[in-house]
């Protein structure tokens, strides 16, 4: 096979037009795009010319002749997808329509927040001549999770923001960083100032689990601990207890297999990336030995994916252990659970940290007097409805497991958005292909909830826009009040340029991607160079 995909992409689609052979799949258009965790190269028909790799924006594609040892199994991956979706026919399912006509003169847009939903949002408007963008966030810095939510060992998929980077260079875009909605500026003063207004907000919150203790100190959100080692603003100053030889990690999504790695990772190899100086520090300290990765249901119902899975098989210095494999596996064989029968069956790596997977246990109650001490679980037994939906049933058995970090990974949440409906069941705002009302929309987590990867907001984006786009051609959309939003001016592209240029300079001296600005005073100080420079 000439070329391969090698992790979750972006699902941007340039590799898909780029190929001269339509050897990519899913395509736009075809069941799965946008959902699936990758798209896959036909070994059959590729002809190895190297146009997907060229335009592929995160460097995804590569030829077999460069894969790593831990990249190998993706040969294997890609090929397999061939074999259940054949594609025959070789014939495009769908083509990418071109601009759309915009009524004659200019339309306005607020973007609120600048994630990947929101900046992907922004690139569908800037395909139509005549759209002007102002991206609002209330960070300082943008890109959302793309900046503050990937593990640090994971530096292939922040190659995104080299997308995002070309995305806000484009004529009509603008930026507002550090401009809070709700505070700085009201609903209702983006409704006066701009045609239409998109909510890409995202989900900031966790679930909780409702247990006893569950407010202990030493008992963490997923949220705020990845928020700490990557050093967003809000939660770089934490502090967290890794003196305890064991953390437990309520889940088993990509997020806790996340927080595994960089736990059991040699602080030396991480001191390489752009994790937090805070949060290295802190590993290099720690006393962590064991991360048990705790899921109610089995290896079936594991929300993380294959490629998060062969990521974990490729540590070499890690002790993989897989726990609570119940006899209903066999009846579920899929990529996944070969994977994790694979790491079953490996052999101990005396002396080194460890990972467990631990599966059909759940938590019952957090110990402690003043900070947590120990975790009780229950083991559970599934049981399959008569809609096939598979649940875990607690045994009544329970069991002690000592610890004094409990992190939970069950799942994001968004918050109300200020003048928005707001469904509290799935914790979305409700609406139709994106549509709030005409001039109000929404895209990605607060569209659709946290589900999906980066990618996925690519195609999500796509139908808000088209939405919004045909509010506009119909006279359905407002009239402008200059001047609304103008009280507050942010911070510009200029700035963020400036802060990104402080960021990896400091890291080109320490040999490492950037060095992140992780408090408002050093953000601002930096941004401020920029406006120094141009007087």
């Amino acid at each position: 096979m000439p070329y391969v995909v090698t992790r979750s992409c972006c699902a941007d689609a340039s590799c898909v037009l780029a190929c001269p052979v339509n050897c990519i799949h899913p395509a736009p258009g075809e069941p799965g795009f946008g959902t699936a965790e990758m798209l896959y190269v036909d070994p059959r028909t590729c002809v190895d010319c190297g146009a997907c790799t060229t335009a592929c924006p995160v460097d995804a594609l590569k030829p077999h002749t460069a894969l790593t040892e831990g990249e190998l199994p993706f040969l294997e991956l890609n090929a397999s997808y061939y074999r259940q979706n054949p594609h025959a026919d070789r014939t495009p399912m769908y083509v990418l329509p071109g601009q759309r006509a915009v009524p004659e003169g200019e339309l306005s847009v607020a973007v609120v927040g600048a994630g990947p939903a929101g900046l992907f949002a922004a690139d569908e408007l800037l395909r139509h001549p005549g759209v002007q963008v102002t991206v609002y966030d209330r960070l300082p810095t943008p890109y959302g999770l793309a900046r503050a939510g990937v593990a640090p060992d994971h530096q292939d998929t922040k190659q995104v923001c080299e997308l995002f980077r070309a995305i806000e260079s484009q004529p009509g875009f603008r930026y507002r960083l550090g401009v809070e909605i709700g505070t700085d500026l009201t609903h209702d003063d983006l409704r006066r100032a701009h045609h239409a207004v998109i909510y890409a907000v995202g989900a900031a919150t966790d679930k909780r689990l409702g247990i006893e203790g569950e407010d202990l100190p030493g008992s963490v959100s997923a949220t705020d601990f990845v928020a700490w080692y990557n050093g967003h603003p809000d939660r770089a100053h934490d502090d967290h207890p890794l003196d305890t030889e064991r953390v437990v990690v309520i889940g088993n999504g990509n997020v806790a297999l996340d927080i595994a790695r960089v736990l059991t990772a040699d602080p030396e190899a991480l001191a390489r990336t752009d994790i937090s100086d805070r949060a290295l520090a802190a590993l290099r300290a720690g006393a962590v030995r064991e991360v048990v990765l705790l899921g109610r249901r089995g290896p079936a119902q594991a929300a993380f994916t294959v490629p998060e899975l062969l990521a974990l098989r490729a540590l070499k210095d890690v002790d993989i252990r897989v726990e609570g494999w119940p006899e209903e596996v066999a009846a579920h064989a899929t990529e996944k659970t070969r994977l994790l029968a694979e790491l079953a069956s490996r052999a101990p790596v005396e002396g080194a940290r460890r990972i467990v997977l631990r599966f059909t246990a759940a938590p019952v109650r957090i110990m402690g007097e003043e900070s947590v001490q120990a975790l009780e679980i229950t083991p559970t037994e599934l049981r399959t409805e008569e809609d096939g939906t598979v649940r875990a049933r607690p045994t009544g058995a329970t069991e002690i497991l000592e610890t004094g970090l409990v992190l939970r990974s069950v799942g994001y949440r968004a918050r109300p958005v200020p003048g928005l409906p707001f469904d509290e069941d799935s914790a979305t705002v409700p609406h139709e292909q994106g549509r709030v009302e005409h001039g109000v929309y929404v895209a990605g987590w607060i569209k659709r909830g946290p589900t999906g990867f980066i990618g996925t907001n690519k195609s999500c984006a796509k139908e808000t826009v088209e939405s919004l786009l045909e509010d506009y051609a119909a006279g359905l959309l407002g009239q402008l009040e200059p001047g609304a939003t103008e009280a507050v001016a942010g911070l510009g592209l200029g700035a963020w340029r400036a802060i990104d240029r402080v960021e990896r300079e400091a890291g080109q001296a320490q040999g490492r991607p950037r060095v992140k600005l992780t408090d408002g005073e050093s953000l601002r100080r930096a941004a401020r160079a920029e406006s120094a420079a141009r007087d």
